[in-house]
């Protein structure tokens, strides 16, 4: 039996959540994604935004820029659709590959909130519901 189907008979009070407040900073991220493998479910606050690479476009001879949050190949992101031009992500949540059986899905028909997240997964014919509420100063 391979590790990743071992993996698949893992209760749910072996899965680890982290959660931070990365205050932009993309390092800070990057070395989350990497070093924190332990973890299961990551939560992360005030994303940054990072230069991914340059785009074709036929407008602009230079391209266009790819923005996005950083990734990393054992992590899936999920995250809500912005609905507004001036709208920012402020948070995303992010699930190890290793523990996609539980089948995630972001639920965006329960919350559609700027600043609340709600995934759903599912274990033994239940659903279970994680929340990434992101709470600034005010």
């Amino acid at each position: 039996m391979l590790s990743h189907e071992w993996d698949s008979y893992m209760n749910l009070k072996n899965i680890k959540f982290f959660s931070q407040n990365i205050y932009k900073n993309s390092l800070i991220i990057y070395t989350i994604l990497k070093i924190c493998s332990v973890f299961n479910i990551i939560f992360i606050q005030e994303l940054s935004w990072t230069y991914i690479c340059s785009i074709p476009s036929l407008f602009n001879c230079d391209g266009k820029e790819l923005v996005s949050v950083p990734n990393h190949p054992n992590w899936i992101t999920f995250s809500r659709i912005l609905t507004q031009s001036h709208d920012s992500l402020k948070f995303i949540i992010y699930i190890n590959i290793y523990i996609l059986f539980f089948y995630f899905s972001l639920c965006n028909d329960l919350f559609n909130h700027r600043n609340i997240s709600c995934v759903s997964f599912f274990n033994y014919g239940l659903i279970y519901y994680l929340f990434n509420i992101y709470s600034d100063s005010s």
